[in-house]
Formats: structure tokens, C-alpha cells, sequence
């Protein structure tokens, strides 16, 4: 099933300029290898015939690749497709790619890394931090995972929705623009995972709702908690789901 999460972070994001259109299809060959690691890209020519853009959409575009990490401009022997550790992989678009193309476990387990590093960070500042308003913005999210007619789509969305509340919420603007690290472990859990039972609907509800409780009460330690507890069941969801996938 292709993920509606994916579907609205990628229309949410981008618009379908000309522009957008070339650096889409050059970044997602680029990341899938159909342009591989130290290989030189097609030169300008085929690349205006293909896309049947003007030069000048082609040489921004180029220069939004670079921007990602992705290509390098070589003097006398054209665009290079850089080595995969020179990757911006903070980019949303960059991470979005990498999903297109097919992720295995050990990149979902590096995503979840990084967000124990920093979202039971978040909680904690939003603990301290956060008043009335984002409190109850978060209760109202919260509210909307144990609707009746919730489904797995509706619930991917809603829980990114909390995600990226709690990092507004922590006041912390580097917080804020990690917000695509938390989108794309998101749309990894729940592309690869089978759909929960109600009951599960309703677990994912109550540890969502420890974390707003200890936010208010203003305990940081116990959201700091929460949020660990949070993403762990989720990191353990993607390891059932490969390993069940694997048996077959």
C-alpha cells in the first residue's frame, strides 16, 4: 500500500514547477542508483531534450541538487553524483527519495536512533515550556486517535501531527527543523507495518496521552520518559514487521 503519509508530505512540500519536476526525477534516480555513486550525469543537452525545460530551470535545478549533497560540478567532465556520505540526509526531500526507492532495516533503525537522541529531548523542554494553548492543542490530537472511525492512514497523519507539535511546542527552532526526521521514521513505520487492531489504535492513544500528562503536570523526567517509551514501540513495531516479512 503507498502510504497517503508519503502522499501528503510530498504535496504539502512541493510544488510541481518545472523546476521541482527535474530535481524530483534527478534526485530520485540518483538515490535509487539508476545514476550511480561517482558517475557523471547526462550532459546538458539530453537533459533539456528529456525534460524539455530551458537551460536556465536545468542549471537551477543542478545547483539545488548540489545544494543537497547530491552532485558535484567537475570542470571538462560534467556533474558528478557524489559519494552517499556527502548526502544532506536532514533534507526532506533527500529522505523522501530514500523511501520512493525502498528502505531496509538498518536505515529505519538510524532514523529512530536519531530521534531518541532528540524527541524525548523535545518533550522535556515542552515540560518546562509549552503553555495553554499548545497544551491543549496536543489533549485535542490526542483526543482524535481514539475516534471510532479512525483508520491506519488517519492515525499515520494524526501521529505526525503530534510529533511536529511537540517540537513547536519545545520554543526551540533547531527542534523545528528536525521535523522531517520525525516525518520520515513516520512514513517507515507505517508503510512497512501491518495495520493495528483497535486495541492497538487505543495503546498508541494512551502513551501519547502519558506524555501530555506529564507536560502537564510539568514533570520533565517522566516526559522525557514517555517519549522514550513512545519511540521504542514504535522502533519494536518496524522490527516485527521486517522480521515477519523475512518468514515469508
Amino acid at each position: 500500500m503507498r502510504s497517503r503519509l508519503l502522499e501528503a508530505r510530498k504535496n504539502g512540500r512541493k510544488s510541481r514547477t518545472s523546476h521541482a519536476q527535474v530535481v524530483d526525477e534527478l534526485g530520485k534516480a540518483i538515490v535509487s542508483g539508476a545514476f550511480p555513486v561517482g558517475g557523471i550525469l547526462p550532459g546538458d543537452n539530453d537533459l533539456l531534450q528529456r525534460f524539455k525545460v530551458s537551460r536556465t530551470v536545468l542549471r537551477e535545478s543542478m545547483k539545488t541538487l548540489a545544494a543537497k549533497g547530491l552532485v558535484v560540478p567537475r570542470a571538462r567532465v560534467g556533474t558528478k553524483v557524489t559519494e552517499r556520505n556527502q548526502w544532506n540526509m536532514f533534507d526532506s526531500d533527500v529522505l523522501t527519495w530514500h523511501f520512493e526507492s525502498g528502505v531496509d532495516q538498518e536505515f529505519l533503525l538510524h532514523l529512530y536512533d536519531i530521534r531518541l537522541a532528540f524527541e524525548p529531548v523535545a518533550a522535556a523542554m515542552v515540560a518546562e515550556r509549552a503553555d495553554a494553548s499548545e497544551i491543549e492543542l496536543l489533549r485535542e490530537i490526542v483526543g482524535e486517535m481514539t475516534s471510532e472511525e479512525i483508520t491506519t492512514d488517519s492515525l499515520a497523519l494524526i501521529d505526525l501531527r503530534f510529533h511536529l507539535a511537540i517540537a513547536e511546542a519545545s520554543h526551540n527552532p533547531f527542534m523545528r527543523t528536525l521535523g522531517s526526521l520525525i516525518e520520515a521514521a513516520l512514513v517507515g513505520m507505517f508503510r512497512i507495518s501491518t495495520p493495528p487492531s483497535k486495541n492497538g489504535f487505543a495503546n498508541i492513544a494512551d502513551t501519547h496521552m502519558r506524555i501530555v500528562d506529564a507536560i502537564v503536570a510539568g514533570d520533565v523526567p517522566a516526559a522525557r520518559r514517555a517519549m522514550e517509551v513512545v519511540i521504542l514501540e514504535g522502533r519494536d513495531h518496524v522490527l516485527e514487521a521486517f522480521s515477519a516479512q523475512e518468514a515469508y
